[in-house]
């Protein structure tokens, strides 16, 4: 699934309508997930993973690392350690 850029976001509309996003906040050469948002009609999809993924995309090519703080993400980092362990802030 293809994302837009916005300002500390990612997100997939239709129709006006938000159907995916994910938020952070810079902290220096940090970045903190604090939000991710997946409508209904696409979870179980893999939609938050992808949005995620899309940030952590974004932020190797800053050098930066991320803090998650959205209660996903942490859970995320938890359960896949070994695939964001380089980028994540907390390891």
């Amino acid at each position: 699934m293809e994302f837009t850029k916005g300002e500390n976001r990612f997100y997939k509309e239709e129709h006006g309508k938000l159907l995916a996003e994910v938020t952070y906040v810079p902290q220096g050469d940090q970045v903190a997930i604090d939000h991710t948002f997946v409508d209904p009609s696409l979870r179980g999809q893999g939609v938050a993973e992808q949005l995620v993924d899309r940030v952590v995309e974004e932020m190797e090519k800053e050098k930066k690392k991320i803090i998650a703080s959205c209660p996903y993400v942490v859970e995320l980092f938890k359960r896949k350690s070994e695939k964001y362990q380089a980028i994540n802030a907390n390891a």
